[in-house]
């Protein structure tokens, strides 16, 4: 490695990085498009189509893609240490596939949600992680994630918009047929597009450790921010039982016209939430920011429930919902990194999203159960509900530091300190500046920080490392 640390500064991905980082968004993407775009348009369809469902079958054949994807999402990545990460992506593309076919063609609502269920399984997110983490150097790492989670969320935003346009072309079964088409385009990917992996190792920074799971587990801060993206995607597979019937009774749009309302919403609530992230990010604002984001969505449950009357009023109201969702949606992963240890970061983001499925399969479920119930207004109510509890929660949230999570390896030349030596090697990394915690992992030959990236530079981390060990 001090050799290494000899040659020129590398400061741009080199073309295998940006070719890994790009085919492997382009996957994520394709699975998003696949499991959202029947969001704004399957209540309606469901409804007309099969005589003997109810809210409640609907929200779980919405929702239980999330239920089978937590199951499996960790067994996964485990797996794929052992057997190679592009087998594992392809059978998980291919289950995927065959639920999506399985979906085109159900008769019975049943028939549907084994189908989303199956779609579910595939449930190779931890898997694409831990490539990016094979094929991206460390100090490019954090830009390849970045790209990966801007695609997602564009991903779900062209979802909303592309569902009711592709229900106009091929109609809702076609949008199953089409998610089946892009399960094959993935595979496609990740056979020609995807770089040779050479080494599937455990990824401590992407990967969840089983015996990490106590340690997470008993966080409170990690804990509340589970309980936040729970209650997220539970409000937002809850919405969306109640939404397209809100928006075709009190707008007046037809389902294969839901995108015209869509497109202005995502678009312009993208634009609204730059600022409130420059806020959060680079103001030292993160918390209050956060915190009243919320709220706003709890009172966003409210004004659907009393105030979703006509075409501009749910403009409006779905406009600064989606802007607190999204603002959520960003910064939540954020906050996972600030507050996990450093060590830690896989198996947080691991419980982080199980935490996220299983809050889309149980807000599915609640929201057409409360339809059932009470209606619309009941849904909402749910989700009003859900929000509160939310709102108390985060409250108690400290302010966080603007912290990331890096990992640097020790030096080629070196031994792997023990007892006092890694003590004090702690000690005197400690006192780089810029730097907030490190953590020396023996195991992987490995030292894990979290760290100021306005402060530090990894390069002069990594000459300190080694000064360090030598000394």
């Amino acid at each position: 490695m001090s050799d290494s640390a000899a040659q020129p500064i590398a400061r741009t991905m080199s073309p295998t990085e940006k070719r890994a980082t790009l085919s492997i968004a382009s996957i994520f993407s394709t699975r998003m498009l696949g499991l959202f775009m029947i969001f704004p348009v399957f209540a309606l369809f469901a409804e007309q189509t099969f005589a003997q469902a109810t809210g409640l079958m609907i929200g779980i054949a919405m929702g239980i893609y999330g239920l089978t994807q937590a199951a499996l999402q960790i067994p996964f990545g485990m797996l794929s240490d052992r057997w190679g990460r592009k087998p594992l992506i392809i059978i998980g593309l291919l289950i995927f596939m065959l639920g999506s076919v399985i979906c085109a063609m159900a008769e019975t609502i049943e028939w549907m949600i084994a189908g989303r269920a199956v779609q579910g399984m595939g449930a190779v997110a931890a898997v694409l992680m831990a490539s990016v983490a094979d094929l991206v150097s460390e100090k490019f790492r954090l830009r390849a994630m970045s790209v990966v989670g801007i695609t997602i969320g564009l991903s779900f935003t062209l979802s909303l918009v592309a569902g009711p346009l592709l229900s106009e072309w091929v109609g809702v079964r076609g949008i199953f047929w089409v998610t089946a088409l892009l399960g094959a385009l993935a595979i496609f990917l990740v056979v020609y597009a995807v770089p040779k992996i050479e080494a599937s190792a455990f990824q401590r920074e992407t990967q969840a450790d089983p015996g990490q799971f106590k340690a997470v587990l008993k966080n409170k801060e990690l804990l509340r921010l589970d309980f936040g993206v729970f209650v997220l995607h539970a409000i937002l597979t809850a919405m969306f039982v109640a939404v397209p019937l809100l928006i075709r009774d009190q707008a007046g749009l037809g389902s294969l016209h839901h995108w015209e309302l869509y497109l202005p919403v995502m678009l312009l609530s993208f634009l609204l939430m730059v600022p409130f992230v420059i806020q959060a990010e680079s103001k030292g604002r993160m918390k209050p920011v956060f915190v009243g984001a919320v709220w706003t969505l709890m009172l966003m449950q409210l004004a659907f429930m009393f105030l979703a009357q006509g075409y501009w009023s749910l403009f409006f109201l779905l406009l600064i919902f989606f802007t607190a969702f999204n603002l959520l949606e960003a910064t939540l992963p954020s906050l996972v990194v600030k507050l996990s240890p450093a060590d830690k970061k896989g198996t947080a983001s691991g419980v982080y999203s199980s935490s996220q499925f299983l809050g889309a399969a149980l807000g599915g479920a609640l929201g057409g159960l409360s339809y059932d119930g009470f209606g619309i207004e009941g849904v909402f109510g749910f989700s009003a509900m859900a929000a509160v509890m939310w709102g108390l929660v985060a409250s108690r949230m400290p302010a966080p530091k603007p912290l990331s999570i890096a990992s640097l390896p020790l030096p080629a030349t070196s031994t792997a300190p023990q007892g006092t030596q890694q003590a004090q090697l702690v000690e005197q990394l400690m006192q780089y500046q810029g730097v907030h915690e490190a953590v020396v992992c023996e195991d992987e030959h490995r030292v894990y920080f979290k760290i100021d990236r306005k402060q530090v530079d990894e390069v002069g981390l990594m000459d300190y490392l080694e000064k360090g060990l030598k000394g």
